[in-house]
């Protein structure tokens, strides 16, 4: 005869159950933490306690590398914030379009380390300065790149990437991000030798940001070379 009383058997999920429920059993219970061993892989038993704190200091090593991942990515956001807004600033106190032109070349190819920059503005009168078409000659080449306030990220097919950057530059690239300039002035694009810099809608927030303000400057000159046509 078994010496077992007479009962239902819970099941191991059962226990189980009742213990999340129930996370202070053990508080009221401490002796029987004594008495709870957990297998390690080498075969050796530990405490519930000592495997419980095993635990807590994996997830708080975990922890700090997540906290770690988040404090660089943060600095390096404060670092693309500042640089950006020094080209702003300079580009609000551009007295010409060479100064535009200059300070936006210069910023992204020297302060954001750009390998590839091209700053295209669309007029049926050619600029003193920069890289200037017709609206008409960048619609037959990248029609499907062209929207007022779009913005494109990822990799451009092989015409496209000879008329932003020429062919030469082409074949280096592995993905680009580009920002139409709104009321049809033009274009910024810049681009990397990395396939995966820019991925299709990431990177273009601080682009964008360029872009707008380089809508909003570039009347100031152009608007003269559109009234002499």
């Amino acid at each position: 005869m078994s010496d077992l009383p007479e009962g239902p058997v819970l099941a191991a999920k059962d226990v189980a159950a009742y213990l999340r429920e129930h996370g202070d059993f053990f508080v009221e219970h401490e002796e029987l933490l004594t008495s709870l061993r957990l297998p390690h892989q080498r075969g050796d038993t530990v405490s519930l306690v000592e495997r419980q704190m095993k635990l807590l200091r994996e997830r708080n090593i975990e922890m700090r590398h997540r906290l770690s991942q988040l404090m660089d990515v943060a600095r390096d956001n404060d670092r693309l914030f500042d640089k950006t807004r020094r080209l702003i600033l300079a580009l609000l106190d551009a007295g010409s379009l060479e100064e535009v032109v200059m300070a936006v070349e210069d910023s992204l190819r020297q302060e954001f380390q750009v390998p590839f920059v091209s700053l295209i503005l669309f007029s049926d009168t050619p600029t003193p300065v920069g890289r200037s078409i017709t609206s008409a000659e960048a619609q037959v080449a990248i029609s499907g790149l062209l929207s007022d306030g779009k913005s494109v990220a990822g990799t451009l097919r092989d015409h496209e990437l000879d008329f932003l950057f020429g062919e030469e530059q082409r074949q280096q690239i592995g993905s680009t991000a580009l920002i139409n300039l709104n009321g049809g002035q033009g274009l910024l694009a810049i681009a990397s030798r990395d396939p995966q810099h820019y991925k299709s809608s990431v990177g273009t927030l601080f682009l964008g940001y360029i872009g707008e303000v380089l809508s909003r400057v570039l009347p100031r000159f152009t608007s003269a070379l559109r009234s002499v046509r």
